[in-house]
């Protein structure tokens, strides 16, 4: 089986203030094919080859959000039971949760490595526990992960510093991004990577649905991605949206990280 299979999540219906993210996968795959740039990885692999990657294409999802979270988690489940990594392309970041749920139910207790702007640790929002802004609070009252380690978070409110100290995340703001690295390079696997694209500087990434400034570059987050040495299990990439991009340059980025994504799954 190929170290690593992409699968598309199209769900969005989970979203604060605007909807798109579900437009993701097709335009992150045209971006990851396109001929403007090549499949090589950076560490010298080719996610062209179906040793490194395949696709499995989208999941079907249901209109209704508890029977979209069930059929992710089963979806996810069925990958890591065929011995692949699976990489989703989101999608909102209300996919998570149902992914780390599936990785539960697969015996593995993952260390998640979190790169977002926003913690997405509220109780509930906007009346939703399953919110775009709630996985990580579904997540660890369950116990999926068994540590969180945040990276370009900036702007907790008072609520979510409660919610940090009371489930034990270790959070490095914007500010204090290499900081993490000895921290990331620490890690025992394996390893679930949650990559929410509102991390980076808006303009480096103008595809967003929620902007944030001052973020962290792409390099920023490939050279924090560098130093895991432990086991990816799953990854995802979230919160891109189609509809505010400017030359596809979001979708480049997004493809830039399944990219190297794929190539850590296949190094391990």
């Amino acid at each position: 089986m190929p170290a690593a299979t992409l699968v598309g999540v199209p769900w969005d219906a989970s979203s604060s203030f605007e909807r798109g993210a579900a437009g993701a996968p097709p335009k992150i795959r045209a971006a990851l094919w396109s001929a403007s740039s090549n499949t090589w990885t950076e560490g010298g692999l080719d996610v062209g080859s179906a040793a490194v990657l395949q696709d499995r294409g989208d999941l079907t999802l249901p209109s209704d959000a508890a029977s979209a979270r069930t059929a992710i988690e089963d979806g996810v489940r069925e990958m890591l039971e065929a011995a692949t990594v699976p990489l989703m392309l989101g999608g909102d970041h209300s996919i998570t949760y149902p992914a780390l749920r599936a990785v539960a139910s697969a015996g593995i207790r993952p260390a998640v490595l979190h790169f977002d702007a926003h913690s997405d640790l509220y109780d509930e929002f906007e009346g939703d526990r399953y919110s775009h802004a709630c996985p990580f609070a579904r997540a660890m009252e369950e116990g999926l992960p068994h540590r969180l380690v945040q990276v370009g978070i900036r702007c907790l409110s008072a609520h979510l510093r409660e919610q940090t100290a009371r489930f034990g995340v270790e959070v490095f703001t914007a500010d204090r991004w290499r900081q993490a690295l000895p921290v990331v390079a620490g890690l025992r696997g394996p390893i679930y990577v949650s990559l929410d694209l509102d991390v980076l500087e808006p303009m480096l990434a103008p595809g967003l649905s929620h902007p944030e400034p001052g973020g962290l570059g792409v390099r920023d987050v490939l050279e924090v991605l560098a130093h895991l040495s432990a086991p990816i299990v799953a990854a995802d990439i979230v919160e891109y949206n189609p509809r505010h991009d400017v030359r596809d340059l979001t979708a480049r980025v997004a493809a830039k990280f399944v990219k190297e994504l794929a190539g850590l799954a296949s190094a391990q």
